[in-house]
């Protein structure tokens, strides 16, 4: 029975994703602390959905964006919060296959 839940929390963690927000690149959508959850894309990305992908320059590091616009099989990716954030303006088009996950509007 443990090796059953242990497959089930798995693949539930494989699709499923509790986010916490850190900084202020996402206000006043999403604000510092906030817990999100985020679901493995299963869709294609829209613009206007806030995705999860790898940072380009550090791929140790997560960010949380917004689709603005695609282009191609590449994404716009900006936070919403212009000033304090670093996202497709400093590191370029991302290629779609690095979305990993979408956050479902928790409002």
């Amino acid at each position: 029975m443990l090796g059953y839940r242990f497959a089930v929390s798995w693949i539930v963690e494989f699709f499923v994703r509790r986010v916490t927000v850190e900084g202020t690149s996402m206000a006043p959508t999403y604000l510092p602390g906030e817990r999100l959850t985020a679901f493995r894309r299963w869709r294609r990305v829209h613009e206007g959905d806030v995705v999860v992908v790898r940072d380009p320059r550090n791929p140790s590091r997560w960010l949380l964006k917004r689709c603005v616009q695609r282009v191609g099989s590449l994404l716009d990716l900006r936070g919403d919060n212009a000033q304090a954030s670093t996202d497709s303006r400093d590191f370029g088009l991302v290629p779609i296959r690095n979305v990993i996950y979408i956050v479902l509007a928790s409002r």
